[in-house]
């Protein structure tokens, strides 16, 4: 097939959809370029290797889960916008779970590229826009960030592994895990920095 209209753009995209179908991990050249009807050799005019393509996957993925979680935190505070994060960050981890692993793989990115992507600086942005409503100052709300983080990619990574087998279905756990997290986030301890071993 002709490669006409091939770009980076595309070779992205086309990655991105087989990364959703097959894992991150199992992604190669060889099958991006068969899937644009391409040889091998066309992607590398517009992709260095498989190491920049995932690269690029990571960070349009970014662009994507943000301004999902923005369109749904905008105009939302405190529980609310707590909620309505959690939610968009869970649905494209389910949406998108090649894409979503690769926002959350230590992958070397392109400098360049990485300078002008908007998606994890505005990450950074609305994590820290939803953390405004509760009123929390560093170093808190750095250790705030680390939490949400931790426990929304938890969650979705034991939910996609099947790690939870109990009857109680993953939904419920997961509501009452941001009922829990709202209350902490509105009654966060004093810190004990000073006095931890």
């Amino acid at each position: 097939m002709a490669r006409a209209g091939l770009t980076a753009e595309r070779v992205t995209i086309a990655g991105a959809e087989l990364a959703d179908e097959v894992g991150l991990d199992q992604v190669t050249m060889s099958q991006v370029a068969r899937r644009l009807g391409v040889k091998d050799a066309s992607l590398y005019t517009h992709v260095r290797g498989l190491e920049d393509l995932r690269g690029r996957i990571a960070l349009l993925a970014a662009d994507e889960k943000t301004i999902r979680i923005a369109e749904a935190t905008s105009g939302r505070a405190g529980k609310d916008a707590l909620v309505a994060f959690a939610n968009a960050w869970r649905e494209y981890a389910h949406e998108h779970p090649g894409r979503y692993m690769a926002t959350q793989t230590a992958i070397r990115i392109d400098p360049e590229l990485a300078a002008t992507a908007a998606g994890p600086r505005r990450a950074v942005d609305l994590t820290y826009g939803v953390l405004r409503g509760y009123e929390l100052t560093e170093p808190d709300l750095t250790d705030a960030v680390r939490l949400l983080r931790s426990t929304f990619h938890g969650f979705v990574a034991l939910e996609a592994a099947g790690g939870f087998a109990h009857e109680r279905s993953p939904q419920q756990s997961w509501v009452r895990a941001l009922d829990a997290l709202h209350t902490l986030l509105e009654h966060w301890p004093p810190s004990r920095e000073g006095n931890s071993a």
